[in-house]
C-alpha cells in the first residue's frame, strides 16, 4: 500500500478515491532529480529578484 494525496482538498489516505471530496487520489512524487537543472538559472534569478526587491 502506498500513501495517497486527493489534489483537491490535499489530505492523505490510502484509499483510490478522498473520503472528504470524493475526488480520485494520486501518489505524490517528487519531481525528477538531474544534475543538469535546466530551470536553475531562472529560480536563482527570480530569487534574488525577490531578495533585492523586499530590501
Amino acid at each position: 500500500m502506498k500513501m495517497k494525496k486527493c489534489l483537491k482538498c490535499g489530505i492523505y489516505t490510502l484509499k483510490d478515491v478522498c473520503p472528504k471530496c470524493g475526488e480520485k487520489t494520486v501518489v505524490p512524487k517528487p519531481p525528477r532529480f538531474s544534475l543538469e537543472d535546466r530551470w536553475g538559472k531562472y529560480r536563482r534569478m527570480l530569487k534574488r529578484a525577490l531578495k533585492n526587491k523586499n530590501k
